[in-house]
Formats: C-alpha cells, sequence, structure tokens
C-alpha cells in the first residue's frame, strides 16, 4: 500500500487540503495519506524544507511525499518529481528540495505528463496529485518526466565559516519556542578541536559556552544548547513554551533568520 505524505502551507481553515484528499482518493483509493502539516507559514520554502527533512526519514522506503508550499510553476520554475535515498519528492522547483537533501545525491525530473487545461489554478491538486498517483500505482519517474541535471538552489543558506567562527543563523522555531539553527553537528566537531567556545546570538549575558545532551540536562526554565535529532545545533529552554514562562524564542527575542554565531578561542 502506497504511503503519500502532504507538507503545505494551506492550513486547516479552508478547503484546499480537503480537495486534496478527496482528489488522492479518487485516482488511488488504496493509498495512504498522512498530513505532516498544513501550517507551514505561506510561501516559506525554508519551514518547508525544515519540515520535510526532519519528517520523511521516518517514513518507509517508497513513500511519496507532496510539497505544496509555492507550487506555482512558471518560465524558470518547473513542476519536479525527484528521487532520494528511496523516497519520492513531488513539488515545484523553487529551491525546496536542495535543503531537503542537504547536498546529497538525488536524481530530479521536470514532470512533462499531459495535465488538464485548469491545472495552474491549483497544482498541488491538479499537477503534484496526478503525478504522486502515478507513481503510487508503481509508476516511475522516466514516464512522467525528462531528467533534469540540476535542481534550483537558494543563497545564503549554509552558515559561513571564519577561522574562529561559525556563523550561522535561526532557520526555525517550532511549537515550543526552540530554536533552530543551520549549524550541524559535524561541522562543529570539525571547527572545535577541543577549543573553549561561545554561542551569542544576542545579549552576552544570553550566551552559552556548554553544549548539552537534551532539554532534561537542565532545571526547568535554564536556557541550553544542544544537537538535536537531525544534527543542528538547537538552542531552547527545557520545559519553556507559552503559558510556562515563554520558549527559547520569546525569552532571548530569537526570530528566524536571525544570526547565531559560534565563537572559537584561538588556535594555539
Amino acid at each position: 500500500m502506497a504511503i503519500i505524505t502532504l507538507t503545505t502551507d494551506m492550513g486547516t481553515k479552508d478547503h484546499y487540503v480537503a480537495v486534496v484528499k478527496a482528489a488522492i482518493m479518487q485516482q488511488e483509493p488504496g493509498a495512504t495519506v498522512v498530513d505532516i502539516t498544513h501550517e507551514v507559514k505561506p510561501f516559506h520554502t525554508a519551514m518547508a524544507a525544515h519540515v520535510a527533512r526532519n519528517a520523511f526519514p521516518a517514513f518507509p522506503s517508497g513513500s511519496i511525499h507532496i510539497i505544496g508550499v509555492n507550487p506555482e510553476a512558471d518560465a524558470i520554475t518547473a513542476h519536479v518529481v525527484a528521487r532520494h535515498e528511496g523516497h519520492h519528492f513531488i513539488t515545484a522547483d523553487n529551491g525546496i528540495l536542495p535543503l531537503v537533501f542537504e547536498g546529497k545525491p538525488y536524481e530530479a525530473f521536470e514532470l512533462t505528463m499531459k495535465l488538464d487545461d485548469h491545472h495552474a489554478a491549483f497544482p498541488t491538486r491538479s499537477v503534484f496529485v496526478k503525478a504522486a498517483c502515478h507513481l503510487a500505482r508503481g509508476g516511475t519517474a522516466e514516464t512522467i518526466g525528462r531528467r533534469m541535471p540540476s535542481l534550483r538552489e537558494l543563497i545564503g543558506f549554509a552558515p559561513s565559516i571564519q577561522e574562529n567562527a561559525i556563523l550561522g543563523r535561526a532557520t526555525y522555531i517550532d511549537h515550543y519556542g526552540n530554536v533552530m539553527t543551520n549549524i550541524k553537528r559535524a561541522l562543529f566537531d570539525e571547527m572545535h578541536g577541543g577549543r573553549a567556545f561561545r554561542i551569542r546570538f544576542g545579549r552576552t549575558a544570553n550566551d552559552l559556552a556548554k553544549i548539552h545532551t537534551t532539554y532534561g540536562d537542565v532545571p526547568n526554565g535554564v536556557c541550553l544548547a544542544f544537537f538535536n535529532a537531525s544534527g543542528h545545533l538547537e538552542i531552547a529552554v527545557n520545559k519553556g513554551s507559552d503559558g510556562n514562562g515563554g520558549g527559547a524564542s520569546k525569552l532571548l527575542g530569537l526570530h528566524e533568520g536571525d544570526p547565531v554565531r559560534v565563537e572559537f578561542s584561538a588556535k594555539r
């Protein structure tokens, strides 16, 4: 039984998500449809990539993932299906997928299948669903698309490196107010080399100088930094959330896009 997941910015107030699911039910009634989220901020490709990147590895190989954020095609943006680590991803070539794959190998195909005359108005339903159901029935990406040499990439999403510092930024804030960054453990370890360091993201009083393992390493209400399950540096407050003192984003004044800098002592 095929699994088709949905990640969109359509919310749940309107009829859009129901219409997408109805289209899947009509074309492939046996498919299992899983909502990853419909609460991506409108047109926020980086947020969609963060959610998809962290969610898809939990699904079995062969799963099909529709990402309906900025889904429109134009003269420079194609609709694509990509294969990566045994999964298929269907979305627009708007920079999302390279962020999901984090530079790892993939195969990509521009969708060339025949569509109805009204596909442009609601591509998540009329284009992405048709492609997903084709794959769910055992069809191949080669049948409905032509191979692409590369995917469009968004500039400025990787941290930059100085001799004694990593210059990253906050990329995502979750429901609890925890702040995810684009700084990965491998890069930190490579730069660290046993040196002292400080994680800076605002006032000096908020600097952190230790990497913990998980939230419970510190008392409730205390700020900490650790590498989360996806291997990215996270800044959090143990048991922090709205109504419970506030999360790291609120208490530290951190927002998506804000700089997060790891400074190391000079090499001897």
